[in-house]
Order: C-alpha cells, then structure tokens, then sequence
C-alpha cells in the first residue's frame, strides 16, 4: 500500500507542477484529472476486497454448512445460526434414527407388520414437522446465499 501513496503522491506533486506551468485557467481541470485518477485507484481497491470477499464466501459455501464462517461486523449471529440449525436438524434426524429401532421393535411384538407401519409412520411424520418448522436445509441456504448477494449489491 506505500507503493500506491508513493504513486499518488507523484501524481499530486506533477498536477501542482502542472498547475504552476499552466496558470490558474487549468486549476479545475487538473484537479478533475487528479481526482479522477484517486476515484480510479480507490475503485480498483474496492473491486479487489469485494472479488476477495467473494472468494472467501464461496469457498465457505464449498466447505458446507458444517464449517466455520469468518464473522463479520454485519452477520456476526446469522453464520452461527445456520451452523445450529444444521447442528440442531442433525441431532434431530440421528435421535430419530436411534429410537426408530426399539419403536419398530415394540411395533412388531405388538401389533405386527401395522404396528411396524404405524411405527416407521409416526417417525417419518415427527420428521417431516420438524423439517417444516425449522424451515429445512435447503431454503435455510437458499436464504443465507440471497443475504449475501443483496448486502453486496447494497
């Protein structure tokens, strides 16, 4: 970064030469060239942090919902909550599977393949009610990636 404001500084100083060889007649358009040539360099500064950022959003994204997301000031909770929600979901999804054997168990003793049904029915339903209310994985990504285009088209 010195290298660039060693740049600028060179392009300052030859604007006030120029400004001194011309007379006061070319003060605004020197001034214009000299700021445009700031607007240029700080231009080419945001378009290289957003492109860096960018990166590091789809790489994140690559990890999977299970990976660590770098905070930022603007969604320091939302990353958290979507890596709970998927931790939450998960732990859902493996206790059902856990109780779904001594279910269909008792099931099968008691009422016979109906009673596997009623059982695996019953398991699947509770799933598929917590899926429902907790939005799912695919539109909790859905929304996490809308987020993130929409603060950098901001």
């Amino acid at each position: 970064m010195e290298a660039r404001d060693h740049e600028l500084k060179k392009e300052l100083a030859a604007t006030l030469q120029a400004r001194g060889e011309l007379g006061p007649e070319y003060e605004s358009a020197l001034a214009d060239s000299f700021l445009e040539k700031v607007e240029q360099r700080l231009d080419s500064t945001m378009d290289r942090r957003v492109r860096r950022h960018l990166a590091e959003q789809q790489v994140t994204a690559a990890r999977g919902p299970g990976a660590a997301r770098p905070s930022s000031a603007a969604g320091v909770g939302t990353a958290g909550a979507v890596a709970a929600g998927f931790g939450e979901r998960f732990g859902f999804a493996l206790v059902s599977l856990v109780l779904a054997v001594p279910l269909s168990a008792i099931g099968v003793v008691n009422a016979g393949i109906e009673g596997l049904v009623v059982a695996w029915l019953g398991i699947v339903g509770v799933n598929a009610v917590h899926a429902a209310h907790s939005g799912g994985l695919f539109r909790q990504r859905e929304r996490e990636r809308r987020r993130v285009v929409s603060e950098w088209q901001e």
